[in-house]
């Protein structure tokens, strides 16, 4: 096994294609999976989501939520089902009011720049309703196909917590990072205690591998890249490797350039996400030796489709003739993909 401190059960592993390669096994084809799978591009997805409402009420149903993730399982020969669920049910969970806004987002308030982390009230029963989303998918997935948890890494989390939204620069966390690290820090510290809560029970419930998003971790400049992504994460995955040994941990800083080989030394993740915007040759180069690799067709190719994915896709196979690879998408696949253009990249991807 190459990952760093990887303890994956052998006998769990030997029928999930996905769970030998985040354990340090090259397989030719590689395994796949998308993120976002679950999600708009389906029709049935928005069938079911007409039906039920708002984004949070069909995650937290947990029936419907499990229906979801099970939903592109039955069309695609995927390796993994990746939760339907959020990043933000994190900050909910830390007492935080969650909604979305139409054609908008999410919305959390109040927000930390102007109150207290204390003025909160933490309620992680909002973790219930996910976990038993986990048991519902699980106890319908095929014996082959790995179930992924996840959740949101400190910073990413923390820019949302603070500006109550997303932007385009994370300009208020970093404001506050840098005006007030203490403060600031004590936000990434609640953040990293709650994760670990979180994805203990997710594990508990029948996760098998856990993806740690960090969406925004480009915005940060390299001194605070080591602080509030690198240093986080690596408190994450160590305490999931004490309290949970042998669940493997797939780190994704979206972003990070050539902050990508830190941050594997770093964390100790078992495996890292690349996005698309990553030389894959470059990686392979760069990267700890043996450290399995995800990713990292662009999404965009995707809906575009034709001689475009199958240059792609033959470029990032040949970028790792020996390294341990899972086949993903840089970031999650959009919402005008065609269902056709999917058949096709998995023929691709397991045909060539």
């Amino acid at each position: 096994m190459s990952g760093p401190d990887s303890d994956v059960p052998l006998a769990n592993a030997a029928t999930k294609p996905l769970l030998r390669v985040v354990a340090g096994e090259r397989l030719d084809p590689p395994p796949m999976w998308l993120m976002r799978q679950a999600g708009r591009y389906l029709p049935e997805y928005r069938a079911l989501r007409a039906e039920k409402g708002g984004f949070l009420e069909l995650v937290y149903d947990s029936a419907a939520a499990a229906e979801v993730t099970i939903q592109p399982l039955r069309r695609f020969a995927f390796d993994g089902a990746i939760l339907f669920s959020d990043i933000l049910i994190v900050p909910y969970a830390m007492g935080q009011k969650l909604w979305f806004e139409a054609g908008e987002g999410p919305r959390l308030a109040p927000t930390l720049d102007t109150i207290e982390l204390s003025k909160l009230v933490p309620d992680f029963s909002r973790f219930e309703a996910i976990y038993e989303t986990v048991r519902q998918v699980k106890a319908q997935l095929a014996p082959e196909v790995t179930m992924l948890g996840f959740a949101g890494s400190p910073w990413t989390i923390a820019t949302y917590m603070v500006a109550g939204q997303g932007s385009k620069d994370q300009g208020a966390a970093r404001r506050m990072a840098y005006a007030d690290p203490e403060r600031f820090g004590a936000l990434i510290n609640a953040i990293v205690e709650a994760t670990v809560e979180y994805l203990c029970g997710q594990i508990d419930a029948g996760v098998e591998a856990i993806q740690l998003f960090d969406s925004w971790a480009g915005s940060l400049a390299p001194l605070e890249f080591d602080r509030w992504v690198i240093a986080p994460n690596a408190k994450i995955v160590a305490a999931i490797k004490a309290r949970r040994p042998g669940t493997p941990i797939i780190g994704f800083p979206k972003g990070a350039g050539a902050k990508l080989a830190d941050y594997a030394k770093g964390t100790g993740v078992d495996a890292l996400g690349l996005d698309e915007t990553v030389d894959p040759h470059w990686a392979n180069a760069v990267l700890p030796k043996g450290l399995p690799v995800q990713g990292n067709l662009d999404p965009l190719a995707l809906v575009s489709g034709g001689a475009g994915v199958k240059e792609a896709v033959d470029n990032i196979r040949a970028a790792f003739p020996d390294r341990p690879h899972i086949f993903n998408l840089g970031h999650g696949i959009l919402q005008d993909t065609p269902i056709d253009h999917v058949e096709a990249l998995i023929t691709l991807v397991r045909g060539s």
